[in-house]
């Protein structure tokens, strides 16, 4: 099975939903899912300060992000926000372009941006 990048850059509720609900069904089935937060969706790897986020039928935001392989958080969108490695979620980083591009780049893997 082919890796999959999501790149989620919203706080929308609906959106965020979709994303993650893709990323533990592709983690589900034994893919290799990266998930890229960026902008407003920067949030969702800090403890304490995520947005809102509470929407029925909408996969449990703790479960989906511990469903993925690798968390990544934009450097700008951190920087931007005041934010080192120490803030994130265990297990998220903080990468920057190269890294994604990289990611997305790599044999047969599919990206998607919500």
């Amino acid at each position: 099975m082919r890796p999959l990048v999501v790149q989620l850059t919203t706080d929308d509720q609906e959106k965020v939903a979709a994303a993650l609900t893709v990323a533990m069904t592709a983690a589900a089935s034994g893919a290799t899912v990266t998930l890229w937060l960026s902008g407003p969706a920067t949030m969702f790897a800090v403890p304490g300060k995520q947005p809102a986020y509470d929407l029925d039928y909408a996969p449990d935001l703790e479960t989906a992000l511990a469903s993925v392989s690798q968390v990544h958080v934009c450097s700008q969108c951190a920087a931007r926000r005041g934010l080192t490695a120490g803030h994130l979620r265990p297990g998220a980083d903080i990468a920057g372009a190269a890294t994604l591009v990289e990611a997305l780049l790599g044999d047969d893997t599919q990206g998607l941006i919500y």
